[in-house]
């Protein structure tokens, strides 16, 4: 899982296997590991009807509905978008990148640009 923050907006971005994993289990959760603690990012099911978030103890928590996360799975839908507060949210598939990255794109999905 990969996450972008810039100012008041945070996307997290997923693979195949990491959006089939929230679709299972209903979390998934990531983290970098600082010097003196860790920074998680986690998604979370929730009965809600909006996309929230929450930071909380060095964690950002993304409360997902999970009848966006059965939708995601379940179609070719790239993301979601919502607002917390002043904060705005996008989960996205990760698809491949069309450039020469170094980055392990191997369970990334398809890139719909990439048409043969």
């Amino acid at each position: 899982m990969k996450i972008r923050i810039k100012d008041n907006s945070v996307r997290f971005r997923l693979t195949q296997s990491e959006v089939a994993e929230l679709g299972k289990s209903g979390v998934i959760s990531s983290f970098t590991e600082f010097t003196d603690r860790p920074f998680i990012y986690t998604i979370e099911r929730t009965d809600d009807t909006e996309l929230s978030a929450a930071f909380i103890e060095n964690k950002i928590v993304l409360k997902m509905p999970g009848t966006m996360i059965t939708e995601w799975i379940s179609t070719d839908r790239v993301g979601f978008d919502g607002q917390s507060g002043l904060v705005k949210i996008l989960i996205e598939k990760d698809f491949v990148c069309i450039d020469n990255t170094l980055e392990d794109q191997s369970d990334n999905y398809p890139n719909p640009s990439l048409k043969c």
